[in-house]
């Protein structure tokens, strides 16, 4: 019996630092987050950052969170609920990080019979710090704890038609009487080694503005090519002039080189350009979460004001969208009939 496992980044329990210390934890502990040695990973993290960041982190999730829970979780349920009728399937929920774990989801299905699990992570560019994260600890946990399930990983979607059409339809329904000088693409960032280690060819991944653009196998796991190209179809889709819009990566740690450019930057800058008005979208999160309500929506809405903005316009994601529930009933129906 097949059965849709779908898997999104997780949440604290709680916005109170005694619930975000071990969230993070669990996140910032992950090799495939910071991919470094064990021992040095647990002196970052542990030794400095968990030491001021708990409390910092859970100062931004009180202004995000409702009377409901966390956005992220409250939006990914509502997904998930009006996802389960339009299939035929059981699909169960769970979060890579916090207390709605992958192993909860598969135990779901398990108990409803199923022995074929589809694993849809909901994201819609692959990279290691998310997409193969997810892919590894599902297939350890099937190995320990479910031998006889089969598990099928969906691909990254960033460039499917029907994802590209309610992305864009959202765009330009809440742009809909805005007047904007620029629309910004703005991405989740990620190491630019991240890039390089997904890279299978081992030598095609040179980030150097040429690489995103010829053909190769890498592109099936670039992170970077697929926000470019996930932008470009966008672009197309909705006619929009190349003077006209911009993309960038948001939310690096400091320390190594991350994917540029920056979002922060770019925005700040913006005003002294004459660049007063602008619309942001952040197409690598299909669901509403801290890094798009609160660094977006909040703090570089008030940052871009600071210098010399006018207007602000953050665009709500996917999250629970009719159409984008429907886009991914008819994924799983697909992979059902095959």
């Amino acid at each position: 019996m097949k059965g849709v496992l779908l898997v999104n980044l997780g949440s604290p329990d709680s916005p109170e630092p005694k619930d975000v210390k071990p969230y993070l934890d669990e996140f910032l502990m992950d090799k495939y987050v910071i991919d470094v040695p064990f021992l040095l990973r647990a002196f970052l993290v542990r030794g400095i950052i968990l030491r001021k960041r708990p409390e910092e982190s859970a100062h931004a999730y009180k202004k995000i969170w409702t009377d409901e829970g966390s956005p992220l979780i409250v939006l990914s349920e509502r997904m998930h609920k009006k996802v389960k009728p339009l299939v035929d399937v059981p699909v169960a929920l769970a979060m890579r990080y916090g207390s709605m774990t992958i192993e909860k989801g598969l135990q779901e299905l398990h108990e409803q019979g199923v022995t074929d699990v589809m694993l849809l992570p909901l994201y819609p560019q692959y990279a290691m710090a998310s997409t193969l994260t997810i892919e590894v600890l599902a297939e350890k946990i099937r190995k320990k704890s479910f031998p006889n399930m089969k598990l099928t990983n969906f691909p990254a979607f960033y460039n499917k038609p029907g994802f590209i059409r309610v992305l864009s339809e959202s765009i330009k329904k809440h742009l809909e009487g805005f007047n904007y000088d620029q629309l910004v693409f703005s991405y989740h960032g990620i190491p630019e080694r991240h890039i390089r280690k997904t890279d299978v060819t081992k030598s095609h991944c040179k980030i150097d503005g040429s690489c995103c653009a010829t053909a190769s196998e890498a592109h099936a796991f670039c992170y970077r090519h697929q926000c470019y190209e996930t932008t470009r179809l966008v672009a197309e889709y909705l006619q929009l002039p190349k003077e006209s819009y911009t993309l960038t990566f948001q939310s690096r740690l400091a320390g190594d080189k991350w994917l540029e450019p920056y979002t922060d930057v770019e925005i700040d800058n913006m005003p002294a350009k004459g660049i007063k008005k602008i619309a942001v979208v952040t197409p690598a999160f299909v669901t509403d979460c801290l890094e798009t309500l609160e660094e977006i929506a909040m703090r570089a809405n008030e940052d871009f004001k600071e210098n010399g903005g006018e207007e602000f316009l953050a665009i709500p994601c996917l999250n629970d969208d009719d159409e984008w529930c429907e886009v991914v009933a008819d994924w799983i129906k697909d992979w059902v009939k095959n």
